[in-house]
């Protein structure tokens, strides 16, 4: 087999567990990578398409709902990793403070994150929740990249402009990935990122 073709084959994850503390992450040891987003940002869609898996992260109409952090394991000592979604206007005040406050212990404390995605809808843009994203990662010394989901409710021509739009006052260093889970755009590359980070190629 290829090493082309080995960076771009699904991967087989499976649900490890869900933690709503500190106290619930697993062992802090070897490799993982998150997925961050704003509620309805097609974060659940895109962790489904790169992982080759169609319900993987459970994919909802309804944004907000979920409320803890999902681990899955990939490979022995590799792990994805599926953040709250944030930004959801109807959620409750108390509940917004818990979420930050489970995200800020998870970037402050794990070692072990390689890399961090962020799902941006591209007719919305990196919006301020989305650079604190970035932001905490960047202080953790973590790379990150966004993917600019939707991009299928877009023409060719107009998701590039957009694209453009959106680098002018995108953080310096996040590479803008043009992602569409239907379409299957952006996929491989996705992917294959991923695999780097988790030293998987």
């Amino acid at each position: 087999m290829s090493a082309q073709l080995i960076m771009t084959t699904a991967l087989d994850p499976s649900f490890l567990t869900g933690a709503r503390s500190a106290k619930q992450f697993p062992a802090d040891s070897g490799l993982e990578v998150a997925f961050a987003g704003r509620s309805n940002s097609g974060k659940s869609s895109a962790i489904n398409a790169i992982t080759g898996r169609k319900s993987l992260a459970r994919t909802s109409k309804t944004p907000g709902r979920t409320r803890e952090i999902n681990f899955f394991a990939v490979a022995e000592d590799r792990r994805l990793v599926d953040l709250p979604g944030y930004g959801y206007a109807k959620v409750s005040t108390a509940i917004r403070d818990e979420w930050r406050e489970l995200l800020e212990q998870y970037f402050r404390r794990r070692r072990s994150l390689r890399g961090l995605f962020v799902t941006v809808d591209i007719r919305r843009g990196i919006g301020d929740l989305d650079r604190v994203m970035l932001s905490w990662a960047a202080d953790a010394g973590v790379p990150a990249a966004a993917l600019l989901t939707k991009a299928d409710k877009l023409s060719r021509s107009a998701g590039f402009r957009r694209r453009d739009e959106i680098a002018a006052t995108a953080p310096e260093g996040a590479p803008l990935l043009l992602f569409s889970a239907p379409r299957r755009l952006g996929v491989d590359e996705a992917r294959t990122q991923l695999r780097a980070w988790l030293e998987l190629a």
